[in-house]
C-alpha cells in the first residue's frame, strides 16, 4: 500500500472533488478498518500521512496513568512506569503511539479498507454535490424533463441530479412530456428516501419572474433598474415594481423593451401570464395608486397597514379586477390591506385626456414678458 496517496488522488480527480476531501475520507477508511480488526482496542487512532513519500502510517494511541492505577484490559493505558521504559521523560496524560501495519492482518484488512474507502468517498461526493446545489437556491435552473407520473409530478435532469417540479409548484394549464427542455427555480436541495438527494423546484414563486426579469432585462442584471417587489398569481398576472436612481433612464420602458419584446419573452416562458410594471414610490399614497392600475383613484387615507382607497363606480371594477385579481395583486405589492370606499361621481377618461391636449395646444408663445430681463 505505499503508492496508496496515489490511488486516493486519482479518485479525487475522477469523482470531482478536492484532494485534501479524498484525503480526510481516506483516514476515516483506515480508522474504521482498524477498529474493526483490532475489536479488544477501543481507544483513539491516529493515521499520518506522508505526502513525500506518498504513504501513510496507523497508529494506535494510548494514555499514560498513574502507577496507582490498573490498565485497562482493551490495551488503551499504560501505566507510567511501562511507559519510562520506553521514554524516561514521559509523564502521566502523555500519549504514546503504537504503529499498528494493516498489512500484517491480511486480505481481511483489504477487503474492509476496500469498502470503507468506497463508503467514505461517495460521502463526500455527495457533500460537494448538495454544496455545490446549496449555493445555487434561488437561481434558476435549466433541465430536459424525464418522465412526468400519475400525480403529475415532472421529474427533471438537471447535471448530476433529479429535479422534482411538484403539481403545486406548476403553473396552472401547464402541461410537460418526456424530453421537453424548462426552466425553473430552486428551491432547495432535500434527501428523499425514495430517490436520494433531489432539487426542489418551481415555477410559481415571484422570484422566478424577478429571475427571469434579470436574464431578459440587462438594466435588471447590472442593478441600473432595481425590482423593489414582485406579486404574482401564477399563470394569470403579475405585478412589478421598479426603480432606479439614474435620471437618463426609465426603468418601465427598460422592462418592457421595444415593442414590448422583453416582456413578451418572459410572459411566454410563463404560460403568457400578464405581467404590469409600475414604478416604486416611497409615498406609499402614491404607490398604492400605481399598484391600482388602470383604475383611477380620488383620494387615499392610510393608517398603519391599512389603506382607505376613495373611488367611484366606474371605476371599481377595474380596481377589484376579475375575480378580484387586480386588488390582490395590488396588497401583496404594498404590503398593505387596501379597502375600496366608493364615492360619488364619474371619473371620465376622455375628458382628462382632452383638457391635457387643450393645454398643449395652447401654450403661450409670446415671448415679449421675457424681453425686460434680457435688457
Amino acid at each position: 500500500m505505499e503508492k496508496i496517496l496515489d490511488i486516493v488522488e486519482a479518485i479525487a480527480h475522477e469523482k470531482n472533488i478536492s484532494k485534501q476531501e479524498a484525503i480526510e475520507g481516506f483516514k476515516e477508511a483506515i480508522i474504521n478498518t482498524a477498529k474493526k480488526i483490532t475489536s479488544s482496542y477501543d481507544g483513539d487512532f491516529e493515521v499520518v500521512i506522508d505526502n513525500v513519500k506518498k504513504n501513510y502510517s496507523l497508529y494506535r494511541v494510548i494514555t499514560v496513568v498513574d502507577d496507582t492505577k490498573e490498565t485497562q484490559e482493551n490495551g488503551n493505558t499504560l501505566t507510567l512506569s511501562q511507559a519510562k521504559e520506553f521514554d524516561s521523560s514521559i509523564e502521566v496524560g502523555d500519549k504514546l503511539n503504537s504503529e499498528i501495519v494493516l498489512e500484517d492482518y491480511g486480505r481481511t484488512a483489504s477487503s474492509s479498507l476496500f469498502r470503507e474507502l468506497e463508503y467514505h468517498i461517495q460521502r463526500r461526493i455527495e457533500k460537494s454535490i448538495f454544496e455545490k446545489y446549496k449555493a445555487q437556491i434561488g437561481n434558476v435552473l435549466h433541465g430536459i424533463v424525464t418522465r412526468v407520473d400519475a400525480s403529475n409530478n415532472t421529474f427533471v435532469e438537471i447535471g448530476e441530479l433529479k429535479g422534482l417540479l411538484t403539481q403545486r409548484n406548476r403553473i396552472k394549464g401547464e402541461k410537460f412530456k418526456h424530453g421537453d427542455s424548462i426552466k425553473a427555480l430552486l428551491r432547495y436541495v432535500s434527501i428523499d428516501p425514495s430517490y436520494g438527494m433531489i432539487l426542489e423546484l418551481t415555477r410559481t414563486a415571484p422570484k422566478f419572474l424577478e429571475e427571469l426579469m434579470a436574464h431578459e432585462v440587462p438594466e435588471i442584471q447590472d442593478g441600473i433598474v432595481e425590482i423593489v417587489a414582485c406579486a404574482r398569481i401564477p399563470g394569470e398576472r403579475a405585478k412589478l415594481a421598479l426603480k432606479t436612481d439614474q435620471l437618463n433612464v426609465d426603468p418601465i420602458g427598460a422592462a418592457v423593451g421595444v415593442k414590448g419584446v422583453r416582456i413578451n419573452a418572459v410572459s411566454k416562458e410563463l404560460h403568457n401570464e400578464n405581467i404590469d410594471c409600475l414604478e416604486y414610490s416611497s409615498v406609499p399614497e402614491i404607490y398604492v395608486t400605481r399598484a391600482l392600475s388602470p383604475a383611477i383613484v380620488q383620494n387615499i387615507k392610510i393608517v398603519g397597514t391599512k389603506a382607505t382607497v376613495d373611488i367611484t363606480s366606474d371605476q371599481k371594477a377595474k380596481a377589484i379586477g376579475r375575480s378580484g385579481i387586480n386588488i390582490r395583486l395590488a396588497s401583496m405589492l404594498t404590503g398593505y390591506t387596501i379597502e375600496l370606499n366608493e364615492v360619488q361621481g364619474i371619473t371620465d377618461r376622455s375628458a382628462q385626456a382632452s383638457l391635457k391636449e387643450f393645454q398643449e395646444n395652447n401654450k403661450t408663445t409670446d415671448t415679449s414678458a421675457l424681453e425686460e430681463l434680457f435688457k
